[in-house]
């Protein structure tokens, strides 16, 4: 019986799984590949939903108290509940993924997410590929600070990432190296750092985290019309009714792209190819 009982009570310890907390869906999908089923991986904002406005519900605060991990990523819900995501698991490590990043900073409060001097910050470091490789980084060394008796396979994984990352960049170059607009409209400020990435040249119609004013709606369609520009790109998490306002004032139509979508290599390639197919 003592012998049965060991052999279970290593084998229990051997399928012990991390339990790790993300903010967003696309941080599932960066720490699957580097833990594959070494974890139990939970979205804290659920899809559909913003991470600017997200109120974590009651089962997902209670569920903390198991975790090993929470991965921070600078979306604005998290400034509002960290203390109190903190305080439910005293011992759950917490990380900033966007350590050692330069995020974009603007006067304007398109982010919703405010410093202390009044400036925004744009969390939307996701959306790079060269920007994840140092979220990647950062999330390795805190799982492998964790569970250090499977760094050699977790270093396997976050190396192959890494590979994949680099091909997915190359391959994002390829698709839109022939596009000849390289300024497009958005509705919410999401792809800077894409922008940023690949030469393009994004254009919010939100102003301030606002619906734009007639005036201000006034000034983008005379935009539009001036650069040729006859798509308006939304994302699923906002109203799209100014994107559509827009739209057809112009003769144009809107296009649906999601930042937030979990399968983050594949939605950027979509992503990609809607620019190259839409950018003409």
């Amino acid at each position: 019986m003592l012998l049965i009982f060991g052999c279970s009570k290593e084998q229990n310890a051997k399928n012990m799984r991390l339990n790790i907390f993300v903010s967003i869906l696309p941080q599932k999908y960066f720490v699957e590949k580097i833990t594959k089923d070494k974890a139990n991986i939970s979205v804290m904002v659920l899809p559909g939903a913003s991470p600017a406005t997200y109120e974590p519900r009651p089962n997902q605060m209670k569920s903390l108290s198991n975790a090993d991990l929470y991965v921070r990523i600078g979306v604005p819900f998290e400034n509002v509940w960290m203390e109190k995501i903190s305080n439910a698991n005293e011992k759950m490590k917490i990380i900033k993924s966007y350590e050692g990043i330069k995020r974009i900073i603007s006067d304007k409060q398109s982010f919703t997410q405010l410093k202390d001097n009044g400036k925004c910050i744009d969390p939307h470091i996701w959306l790079s590929p060269n920007l994840v490789k140092i979220q990647v980084e950062n999330i390795y060394n805190a799982i492998v600070e964790i569970d250090s008796k499977n760094k050699e396979f977790y270093t396997k994984n976050n190396k192959q990432f890494l590979t994949e990352i680099n091909e997915l960049d190359k391959n994002i170059r390829d698709i839109l190296k022939n596009v000849k607009k390289r300024k497009f409209i958005v509705f919410h400020p999401s792809w800077s750092y894409f922008a940023n990435d690949y030469g393009l040249e994004q254009i919010p119609i939100e102003i301030e985290g606002k619906e734009p004013s007639a005036i201000e709606m006034k000034k983008l369609i005379e935009l539009a019309k001036k650069e040729s520009i006859k798509v308006i790109f939304v994302q699923p998490q906002f109203n799209k009714k100014s994107a559509e306002t827009i739209a057809k004032q112009i003769d144009g139509k809107v296009v649906e792209i999601d930042p937030l979508a979990e399968n983050w290599i594949e939605n950027l390639l979509k992503v990609a190819n809607t620019f190259s197919k839409e950018l003409k």
